[in-house]
């Protein structure tokens, strides 16, 4: 359910318009950046009688592994590189070394850094959700603190900026600020159950799941009446999660909503492209309580409104064409009946994934591939293989236009322009 974040636009200052791709690349986009999966952090046992425990526990929900980590240089000691189209900025050392990290901070400097999104150097840019962490209790706070404190420091330092003039101006920051960080904490609704409660403030919170499923306006910051509604994000697109039956998570029960969370997979569907990441380091370490508090939340908001257009008409061109190259290319896997095999290789035929308004995820996925969700439950995740060598732009177009549009499926014909952008995309990536 999450995935990787927006297009560059204009806005009202020249430096702000940075903050589009800045704000935009979390966990999402880190999948396709990293050369190396990062390290894993193990569930704790939750000893509600021990702070760095309980406050592991909050590190693990809010993935602060996936950001702070870099291959080769130790859990939390940062360096990990966020590729931006205005070049690259570097996650910090969070570790409790006095030179590199953050071990001469105080509590209240973590808490402004964590909350408000003011580190050492100035503003952070939104890379950092402190737009989601704003909401956290005070409690959590303070246990993170303690956790972070218990880590072993690791010297490593980091030159956080690397951004080109004058996109490594942090001041553009106080004006993004202003128009859109809400810093008020979660309000309280008084027809929510406990487990919906609490539901809400890991979603809202800590998984800061709204980063990358809500959909962006043109200076990345959250369009409002949009929540959890689906987001492009650097190649990727991070689903509609809300209820919506046709692109949604509205044919989804609480078990398929737990069981993903939970092995990366289910009756419908198996993770891809950057929320394996999200998986792996994150949601599967989380309680089981914590997991059915997620679905019963996300049951509980608003559905998108989106509605299935007419489905393409069997007898096109581009469906022929995209049939023969199915049954060739798709088919031994994906079965004839496009039913996949559960909880191993996703079912095409009415999955709200294949559906989504933006192709972009799929095109990812055929071009370059990827690993299944290897979790601990779940630890022998089927791979599926790239056609970026194999197939042109035009077939696979037209591979995807037909899966959109059959076994009950409806969804727009995916255009040959989308796939060449994508195949561009994914070389510029490579490249840097």
């Amino acid at each position: 359910m999450k995935y990787a974040h927006r297009e560059l636009s204009y806005g009202i200052f020249l430096s702000t318009s940075v903050l589009v791709s800045l704000n935009v690349i979390p966990r999402s986009a880190i999948a396709q950046q990293l050369e190396t999966p990062p390290t894993v952090v193990q569930a704790p046992i939750r000893n509600e009688n021990n702070q760095v425990e309980r406050g592991r526990y909050i590190a693990i929900a809010a993935d602060c592994v996936a950001c702070h980590t870099s291959p080769g240089n130790g859990s939390f000691a940062g360096g990990y590189k966020l590729v931006t189209p205005f070049g690259a900025i570097f996650s910090s050392n969070i570790t409790p070394d006095k030179e590199t990290g953050i071990g001469s901070w105080t509590r209240e400097q973590f808490e402004q850094a964590l909350r408000k999104g003011k580190g050492s150097h100035g503003n952070l840019y939104p890379a950092m959700p402190y737009t989601a962490y704003a909401k956290m209790k005070d409690q959590d706070v303070d246990d993170l603190w303690a956790y972070m404190k218990s880590l072993p420091p690791v010297k490593h330092k980091v030159i956080e900026n690397q951004l080109p003039f004058p996109f490594n101006i942090r001041l553009s920051l106080i004006f993004w600020n202003w128009m859109f960080f809400n810093s008020s904490t979660l309000a309280s609704r008084s027809t929510d159950t406990n487990e919906v409660r609490r539901g809400r403030y890991l979603v809202e919170a800590l998984e800061h799941c709204g980063t990358c499923h809500t959909t962006k306006n043109a200076l990345g910051g959250d369009k409002k009446g949009h929540d959890f509604q689906g987001a492009l994000l650097q190649g990727w697109f991070a689903p509609d999660i809300t209820p919506n039956d046709y692109v949604g998570l509205g044919t989804w029960t609480t078990e398929d909503i737990v069981s993903y969370l939970k092995t990366g997979t289910n009756r419908l569907m198996a993770a891809s492209g950057p929320m394996i990441e999200a998986i792996v380091n994150s949601t599967q370490h989380l309680t089981e309580q914590d997991l059915h508090a997620i679905a019963a939340y996300l049951k509980t908001v608003s559905p998108s409104s989106v509605k299935p257009p007419p489905s393409v008409a069997a007898s096109d061109p581009t469906m022929r064409l995209g049939k023969r190259l199915y049954e060739t290319q798709c088919q031994a896997c994906h079965i004839s009946s496009g039913e996949g095999v559960r909880h191993m290789i996703p079912a095409l035929a009415r999955n709200p994934a294949i559906q989504a308004q933006d192709p972009s995820s799929l095109v990812n996925v055929v071009l370059k591939g990827g690993p299944g969700p290897a979790t601990q439950t779940n630890p022998t995740g089927a791979a599926m293989p790239g056609f970026d060598w194999k197939l042109s732009d035009s077939q696979v177009a037209a591979v995807l236009t037909y899966i959109r549009n059959s076994w009950g499926n409806a969804a727009a014909a995916v255009s040959v322009d989308t796939v060449g952008k994508m195949r561009k995309l994914q070389a510029a990536t490579v490249a840097n």
